[in-house]
């Protein structure tokens, strides 16, 4: 399984030799992301000299995608915004990067293991894909948000699984006033601009991985816009949450001011958004009034302390004031995946797990301490 990493810019990993065998050349890699049990990595490689490599099979689903300098795959020039997905198990043709390339590299379900001049697997899928993306028009998202002014790119989509690599961008002023969580996980790296969310800043070299059901949103886009790559490991469907919040506390045996304590996600809001980015949040809200009533974290009341009081309220009117249990509404066994304890991945709540409509909707897990950068990360609760 990858960590929750929300948000953390580039700068802030150290480089290590990269791990591309049978290459000629030297560079070097940030880890952006990496799972120990497959060998799945989001990568950003630097090319310190030319580099090349001959035609073979890739060990896992391999994915280029060009920053700066250029990349040639069988004979084909890519600049900035040149894109190749070869997928495990298939001849990849001869592949160089040139001095000073910097891209993005990622490996999905399989190791950095090369086979040069092999064979394809008997169980290969799919066909190399390459893509030049500066040719490619922006669509308009179809369902995107409450506001208009957000649109896409679809660089690869696996027709089996729904994996999905695509490039979005966001128009300066566009706000989600919302919270969301997905089916999938969700990862992205951010190629230009400013846009300001609940976990923190994103702008160029910004990244996140964010596991299946993890909650994010209060989206903000400011100056200039902003445009990432993101992946996704299956069809992403967009679940909202609003009045939301997270309170903890306990008896205070040895620490602090001793006896009961307790801390809201609310608590942990107060002061974290300006004025700017509050204001573009509202007129988000304004499209779409249906969604109710909306307060940012850390303004107006404490909705944890509005649902505490809720719940006991209708125990009691249910109990007539006898041995009331506080009712919070569903039953918990309701708001988990059905397979979360009992399928292949049940050791990882936050798994990307099969989902089509239809099906019961998982409710948002808790990530309460994502890895965070030192310089771009944010911690105003809502993001828990």
């Amino acid at each position: 399984m990858r960590p929750h990493v929300e948000v953390i810019h580039e700068d802030d990993y150290i480089w290590h030799a990269a791990e591309l065998p049978e290459g000629e050349g030297r560079a070097v890699e940030r880890r952006l992301s990496v799972d120990e049990e497959d060998g799945s990595s989001s990568l950003r490689v630097d090319f310190r000299t030319a580099w090349g490599r001959a035609p073979g099979v890739h060990h896992a689903d391999t994915e280029y995608y060009v920053l700066d300098g250029s990349m040639t795959y069988g004979g084909r020039r890519l600049g900035p915004g040149g894109y190749v997905h070869a997928p495990k198990g298939v001849p990849a043709e001869a592949v160089a990067f040139s001095a000073g390339a910097r891209i993005l590299h990622y490996r999905e379900y399989g190791d950095a293991g090369f086979d040069p001049g092999a064979r394809r697997w008997a169980d290969a899928r799919e066909n190399v894909t390459v893509i030049d993306s500066g040719t490619m028009a922006w669509d308009a998202v179809p369902k995107p948000g409450p506001m208009p002014g957000l649109f896409i790119k679809y660089l690869h989509v696996d027709p089996m699984t729904g994996f999905y690599t695509r490039l979005v961008h966001a128009e300066e002023g566009w706000a989600d006033h919302r919270l969301e969580h997905h089916p999938c996980y969700e990862e992205a790296y951010t190629l230009q601009g400013h846009m300001e969310y609940n976990f923190g800043t994103l702008d160029a070299g910004t990244y996140f991985f964010r596991p299946a059901r993890v909650k994010h949103g209060h989206f903000t886009s400011m100056e200039g816009g902003a445009t990432w790559l993101l992946r996704s490991d299956g069809e992403l469907f967009n679940w909202h949450t609003r009045d939301e919040w997270v309170r903890w506390g306990g008896e205070a045996l040895n620490y602090g001011p001793q006896g009961r304590w307790s801390q809201s996600s609310h608590d942990l809001g107060s002061g974290e958004r300006p004025e700017r980015e509050l204001a573009m949040l509202r007129r988000s809200l304004e499209h779409t009034r249906q969604q109710g009533d909306h307060v940012p974290h850390g303004l107006g009341p404490d909705p944890s302390l509005s649902a505490i009081a809720k719940a006991l309220d209708t125990a009691l009117l249910q109990t007539g004031h006898t041995h009331p249990a506080a009712d919070w509404g569903a039953d918990p066994a309701t708001l988990e995946h059905p397979d979360e304890r009992t399928g292949a991945a049940a050791h990882n709540r936050g798994a990307g797990r099969a989902w089509k409509p239809g099906d019961p909707i998982p409710a948002p897990i808790i990530s309460s301490l994502p890895v965070r950068s030192r310089s771009r990360g944010r911690w105003d609760g809502d993001g828990m």
